[in-house]
């Protein structure tokens, strides 16, 4: 069954949906509904279409639940303080965009052609709405227990949470995630030069994107180098931006 408050090319089929979420559904209507931006409503003003704004409130809610009870469980070392940390998070706009990336969602979203030709199929504060609205569709259409299950597997399993959770000061992981958002190649990293002794060595390692050299950094471990690498390579990047 299709859509039939729109045009057929904005349709979502059935067999996509149940791939996003990985097993059968019943409420199509949900679904649709959560990859439903609310740029389109403009467009269509006389259709009988709902934005996926009341779903993406429902998921957030969900979601505070569920990564509060894995990470309660994943991390038994950590304090109320620095679980609520990790939450927020893991919970915040930047993973769960990336989480909606992983899924392939913006590749469903339906929105405006002026909204798709800004860039909102890849838009962070889109697709995090976008994953928290697909999961309240989850719930509703398939109940607490394969929602929970939707995340976790289809979703957070993908990921190192301790990383993403400490995303905010790891640099390398914003490089990359600035490429991709790009669709640039992914950046890699050299040692260029090792100095000093071999129990006291300091590395310089050097950003590369494809045949482009970018910013250098140097530590005492090759790890804090990448990162300072990656930190003054995002750093020149933004620079040498045009203002918009």
């Amino acid at each position: 069954m299709t859509d039939r408050s729109l045009p057929s090319d904005l349709d979502v089929s059935r067999s996509t949906i149940e791939h996003l979420v990985g097993r059968s559904v019943d409420n199509l209507t949900l679904y649709r509904r959560a990859l439903t931006h609310r740029s389109l409503l403009r467009v269509h003003s006389g259709r009988s279409l709902r934005s996926n704004e009341r779903l993406e409130f429902l998921g957030d809610a969900f979601l505070d639940l569920v990564v509060g009870k894995i990470l309660y469980e994943r991390f038994p070392e950590k304090d109320e303080g620095e679980l609520t940390r990790f939450r927020a998070r893991l919970v915040s706009e930047s993973p769960l965009a990336m989480y909606a990336r992983h899924l392939d969602l913006g590749t469903h979203l339906r929105m405006s052609t002026n909204a798709a030709q800004e860039n909102g199929r890849d838009n962070p504060s889109i697709l995090a709405d976008a994953f928290e609205a697909f999961v309240g569709a989850v719930y509703l259409d398939q109940g607490y227990e394969a929602a929970r299950r939707f995340v976790r597997e289809r979703a957070l399993a993908a990921f190192d949470l301790a990383e993403v959770a400490t995303q905010d000061e790891n640099y390398k992981s914003q490089l990359l995630e600035y490429m991709q958002a790009r669709g640039w190649p992914q950046p890699t990293y050299r040692v260029v030069r090792e100095d000093g002794p071999s129990h006291d060595k300091t590395f310089t390692v050097e950003v590369r994107v494809g045949d482009t050299a970018y910013e250098q950094g140097m530590a005492g471990s090759k790890q804090e180098a990448e990162q300072r690498a990656a930190r003054r390579t995002l750093a020149q990047i933004a620079a040498d931006e045009p203002a918009s």
